[in-house]
């Protein structure tokens, strides 16, 4: 069977193409992995123990939704964090958060809109599975840059009143990745505010939520109880892989307004895959636990500073505001990227693996993305060669 026409002209995923560029050239010294945002802090110590007193339950079939204790577990959290009030019956637990940032566009994304063929949103650069859920619901995916010059978020109300009346779904990730800009509440309250005036949902990626330098992010869902606006136009997406140290679970979950989460469950019922039991008994200790988590966080603040200290000078550099990421100036990715590999042995990503072209520039060309995920001594020797190669 052919592939199917829609998805033969997708770009390679980044990480294939990061090895073919550096295939066949040897390391400078022993390999210094921060290409990849693999949270390498210790995960929780009640992780074991909660496992291993539910390990009978991998012989009962999931709860589809989410067993009641963790959609309880979770609607607690909401209200401690973000003050809001929500529903277990407005909650489904996830596989793995890209689950349902692909399946939501599947439950939720119209056939047409206005007559026409839909439009889905999308930050440039961008988490790769925003595209493909677009291509997968037969949307046409519109890649708006977010760049320094719009403070690294995309500035969706610049679009044309004809894009934005097509528009079914509007992306948005905050803290970003890979760039860690923050979305501020008066940033959400207009997006909210368009997506009433031109009738589209707007999909929050919320996982970096959690790592934070300065202030925690608002959420959507906070900005939705404050401004009055329609529930049914937020769909927002948590993860215990960041915030947890648990990449490796695959967990974490959506909430939505009482009509889309319908939609989406009823999607979950027919071809989702629950979450093992066993597994949402970890995570409804995780979500109720936040000791762990500003232990994680404070790790990160130890690497942030070290960053700093390491680029003092850097006239180019800037921290994050939130998220595990550098998102550093260089003037080509893929030759910086190969210059670090082959002279220091540190692995980076170039940022064009993370954008696409679009009316021949791509916003990632001269930028590399570095993760700050290892163990701090790691990290800070990583940053130590990066510095001297490029900028000395």
């Amino acid at each position: 069977m052919d592939f199917p026409e829609r998805f033969a002209n997708l770009p390679e995923y980044a990480f294939p193409r990061l090895r073919r560029l550096l295939d066949g050239t040897e390391p400078g010294a022993a390999p210094i992995a921060m290409s990849i945002g693999e949270p390498r802090h210790p995960m929780p110590a009640f992780v074991g123990d909660v496992l291993a007193a539910h390990l009978a339950e991998f012989g009962q079939y999931p709860a589809n939704d989410g067993t009641p204790e963790l959609l309880g577990a979770i609607s607690g959290w909401l209200a401690r964090r973000y003050s809001v009030d929500v529903g277990t019956d407005r909650i489904m637990v996830l596989n793995g958060t890209r689950e349902g940032l692909f399946n939501a566009a599947v439950a939720l994304c119209p056939e047409t809109k206005n007559g026409k063929r839909p439009v889905v949103l999308m930050p440039n650069p961008f988490y790769q599975v925003y595209a493909i859920a677009a291509v997968t619901v037969g949307a046409d995916p519109v890649f708006v840059p977010a760049t320094e010059e719009t403070g690294f978020l995309p500035d969706y109300e610049s679009l044309p009143a004809e894009v934005l009346d097509r528009t079914a779904i509007a992306y948005l990730c905050s803290p970003g990745n890979p760039q860690g800009a923050v979305a501020s509440r008066d940033y959400l309250a207009r997006l909210l505010a368009l997506a009433e005036k031109h009738d589209f949902r707007i999909f929050a990626d919320e996982c970096y939520s959690e790592i934070w330098r300065l202030a925690p992010p608002p959420g959507l869902l906070e900005v939705v109880r404050e401004t009055g606006a329609d529930p049914e136009r937020a769909v927002v997406f948590h993860s215990l892989s960041k915030r947890s140290n648990l990449p490796g679970l695959r967990s974490g979950f959506c909430a939505a307004g009482p009509q889309a989460m319908k939609q989406i469950r009823q999607l979950r019922a027919y071809a989702g895959a629950p979450l093992p039991q066993p597994i949402q008994r970890v995570s409804e200790r995780a979500w109720a636990d936040e000791t762990h988590v500003a232990e994680n966080r404070a790790l990160y603040a130890q690497k942030y500073a070290d960053a700093a200290e390491v680029f003092d000078g850097v006239n180019s550099f800037r921290l994050p505001e939130g998220g595990f990421f550098l998102w550093l100036p260089v003037e080509d990715g893929e030759a910086a990227t190969l210059k670090l590999w082959r002279e220091t042995g540190v692995k980076v990503l170039p940022g064009a693996y993370l954008a696409r072209d679009v009316a021949g520039e791509n916003p990632g060309q001269k930028y590399i993305r570095v993760a700050l995920v290892a163990p701090r001594e790691e990290t800070r020797r990583g940053l130590v060669l990066l510095r001297d190669c490029l900028h000395r």
